[in-house]
Formats: C-alpha cells, sequence, structure tokens
C-alpha cells in the first residue's frame, strides 16, 4: 500500500543531503593551471575567483595576449573541476539518483 507521509519524509530527508552538500561543496576549492603552471587559479564551489598566481616569466609587456590567453584557461581548468566535484558530490549525496539534468544553482 502506498504511504505518502513515508515518501514524504524520504523526500525531507534527501533534500537535507543535498543543501549539507550544497554548503559542503560551497566550501571547497579547486586550483586550475594553464602554461606548465605558470598561471594558477582557484575556485571557491561557488565559482567564486579566490586568487591568481602568475609566474615572473609569464610577465612580458610585449606579449600581453599570452597572459591574457593562460589566464582564461588556468580558469576554465578550474571551473571544470569544480563542476565535476559537484556532480560526484550531488550524485553521492542522492544515492546516485538522476533527475535529468537537473542543476543545483551556487
Amino acid at each position: 500500500m502506498f504511504n505518502i507521509q513515508n515518501l514524504m519524509k524520504q523526500a525531507q530527508m534527501m533534500q537535507k543531503r543535498m543543501a549539507d552538500a550544497q554548503e559542503k561543496l560551497g566550501n571547497e576549492e579547486r586550483e586550475g593551471t594553464a602554461a606548465g603552471g605558470a598561471v594558477k587559479v582557484v575556485l571557491s564551489g561557488h565559482h567564486d575567483l579566490k586568487s591568481i598566481k602568475i609566474s615572473p616569466d609569464m610577465v612580458s609587456k610585449d606579449d600581453v595576449e599570452l597572459l591574457e590567453d593562460a589566464i582564461t584557461a588556468a580558469y576554465h581548468d578550474a571551473h571544470a573541476k569544480i563542476v565535476k566535484m559537484q556532480d560526484e558530490g550531488m550524485k553521492e549525496a542522492t544515492g546516485g539518483a538522476d533527475f535529468g539534468g537537473l542543476k543545483i544553482p551556487f
């Protein structure tokens, strides 16, 4: 027999696990690199840029475009790592449930 109270209780438990996972993942950080590690950026799980480190070898007034491209690439590397971490964390929090591509906002 269908028990709506049990279903609601399970939904509330999953909602709490997801909220806990979001909070935990938001506090995580991931580093992205480019140009062989000469440019590094760190993003939070909320996609906030926490820091940029640039090797002095990358600083040249004659080739600013190379530095700009390296910063962009390092950002995208870190962003991809954050997305992967979030996907794995949400999968763990929901017991592997698939919500059809539903994206959890950060």
